[in-house]
């Protein structure tokens, strides 16, 4: 189908555009300044508006120019991109795939998860941040391959997803240094005496850590909530207080940040799922990477 212009005129009122005059353009294109303006005029005769007008020895764009200059700009710029792109296809190829990380998940978990991941040959793996609903929106768009959460989708005829079990982990406590002691003591009713800090209700284990609290009789002294779980375990490890983690992080969380365990949230778990864009048919690299768990 033809765009109803020429690209080639579209280039040199680029060139035009950014070099601000005719002349200046045609001396950078090599060319006579009467065929770079026959050219432009070509491209403003096809798109019925007038895109450069005179401005002392030069030109400057119309609002139309404007609005097509701003095109051109996202054209050539994937244009100069071409021959790197041809010659990464040339060469080694590579396994891409795009994972949409719920915000609240912890991160050192994702790490974990995605250790299968990060070991397969010639991956070009790209992780993006955000809040749970709007990565749905991004899976069902087909903008990502797979959403990692702590959570199963929500059932919703209208959001055609499919949530894959990968497991969970339980929950434990864990103290810095300079609490260690005083937490440690009566554990977990100390939790009512020393600072304590929690995910925000907006991650999904906050409502089974209050349901503990409840069992227990617990009314812990909570001085922070972070909606971000790499927050929360910096100011926690920082000494501003106790907090939970997953325990499948328990190494590699103790061995990073001085942490000592003061011990587990009894019957709290911390839920991990794959989510994909189709119940039958997942992206093959996410049936390979995040197989379901019976």
């Amino acid at each position: 189908m033809s765009p109803g212009f020429s690209y080639r005129h579209l280039y040199y009122f680029w060139v035009v555009a950014k070099e601000g005059g005719m002349a200046r353009a045609a001396e950078r294109l090599g060319m006579a300044v009467q065929t770079v303006s026959t050219q432009v005029r070509e491209l403003e005769r096809s798109l019925g508006y007038v895109l450069l007008k005179p401005a002392g020895r030069g030109v400057v764009l119309t609002d139309a120019g404007l609005a097509a200059m701003q095109q051109a700009e996202k054209i050539f710029q994937l244009g100069e991109q071409l021959p790197a792109v041809v010659r990464d296809a040339v060469g080694a190829p590579s396994v891409r795939l795009i994972v949409g990380i719920s915000d609240e998940l912890p991160k050192l978990a994702v790490q974990s998860l995605m250790q299968r991941v990060i070991q397969e040959p010639n991956l070009r793996l790209l992780c993006l941040v955000d809040e749970f609903e709007d990565l749905l929106g991004d899976l069902a768009l087909h903008r990502l391959d797979v959403v990692l959460a702590d959570r199963a989708a929500p059932l919703n005829p209208n959001l055609k997803v499919y949530s894959h079990s990968l497991g969970s982990s339980p929950i434990a406590w864990y103290a810095p240094a300079s609490l260690y002691a005083a937490a440690s003591h009566n554990f977990p009713h100390s939790l009512a005496q020393v600072p304590v800090l929690l995910p925000t209700r907006h991650a999904a284990v906050r409502s089974r850590l209050d349901q503990w609290f409840e069992r227990i009789a617990i009314h812990p002294h909570v001085i922070g909530e972070f909606e971000d779980s790499a927050l929360l375990k910096t100011f926690g490890a920082a000494g501003m207080g106790v907090f939970p983690m997953a325990s499948l992080v328990h190494q590699e969380l103790t061995s990073r940040y001085a942490v000592q365990r003061l011990g587990d949230s009894e019957g709290v778990e911390e839920h991990f799922f794959a989510i994909g864009a189709s119940r039958q048919v997942l992206h093959p690299l996410v049936q390979k990477f995040f197989p379901a768990k019976d």
